[in-house]
């Protein structure tokens, strides 16, 4: 298999000066000397001006000769080559692609909306030219079915599948350095460096989103239902025994029953208690 290679151009520069003077040496000729020959001069002066290049910072420039690669100048600035040589500008520079969200399947079927930010750049140049037809569109199509193949792969999260370690909602690191080799794998083959790949967009679907929304907050609910009960029982551990250490009423156990309800109820309440007071007895 073929790889990029260097090309030492000549510096363009210098072959102005050439064509300054095939330009004035034919002028020359046919003015003082009147000879027809002295027209070959232009003819070789024309031909040199297609030679004439310009490559800019970070930028490259593949040359082909007749169909074989000679290589590709890699170095910026103002060059002269063989100009039969076709020269195709690739550009060096990190670049960004910021997809559209796309509606994939998590691992337990779930359909989840996801977008990514992939952050490449062209590394080997005779791969972009010629191992693929378009490398652009190809970055554009691999990124998607990475997109989707990782997605497939784990659950949005782990409400449904509590046996799993990353997700794709809190996997955070992991999640995009499995994104980052899985992209590197497929984009080889173009010559394209992965230099970062992040997903900057994850929701469900909008078929699902209201019933995943009141799952989260019937979760919520209970995971604060199970701390203020927790609370709401030390608390009631620590008044009864207040009580009994510092002797201040005598309780029996019908009336611990009652006076727990009654704390249970205050404490555990999500409305504000309206109190009743007794007047007569604890009886009455």
């Amino acid at each position: 298999m073929k790889q990029e290679r260097s090309f030492l151009a000549i510096s363009g520069f210098a072959m102005v000066f050439v064509c300054l003077f095939l330009v004035l040496g034919g002028i020359l000729g046919l003015i003082f000397l009147k000879n027809p020959i002295f027209v070959l001069l232009f003819l070789l002066f024309v031909i040199c001006i297609p030679g004439f290049t310009v490559v800019n910072p970070n930028q490259s420039s593949v040359l082909v000769l007749f169909g074989a690669y000679k290589g590709t100048i890699l170095s910026n600035g103002f060059f002269w080559v063989n100009p039969l040589f076709t020269k195709k500008k690739i550009s060096l520079r990190a670049r960004n692609l910021d997809s559209e969200p796309l509606k994939v399947n998590d691992k337990i079927g779930n359909p989840v909306m996801i977008g990514v930010v992939l952050v490449w750049r062209v590394k080997d140049t005779y791969k972009a030219a010629f191992d693929v037809n378009d490398y652009e569109h190809f970055v554009s199509i691999q990124s998607e079915a990475a997109i989707r193949h990782m997605a497939g792969a784990y659950p949005y999260d782990n409400f449904e599948d509590e046996q799993a370690e990353i997700t794709l909602r809190s996997g955070g690191d992991e999640v995009s350095e499995l994104l980052e080799q899985e992209l590197t794998e497929r984009l080889a083959i173009a010559g394209i460096e992965v230099m970062e790949a992040r997903i900057n967009y994850l929701a469900y679907a909008s078929e699902i989103a209201g019933a995943m929304l009141r799952r989260q907050q019937a979760t919520a609910v209970v995971a604060a239902r199970y701390k203020i009960v927790e609370g709401a029982v030390s608390m009631v551990e620590m008044a009864l025994e207040e009580l009994v250490d510092k002797d201040i009423v005598d309780l029996d156990e019908e009336k611990k029953a009652t006076m727990v309800s009654n704390l249970m109820v205050v404490l555990c309440s999500d409305k504000d208690e309206t109190p009743v007071l007794n007047t007569g007895s604890l009886y009455q």
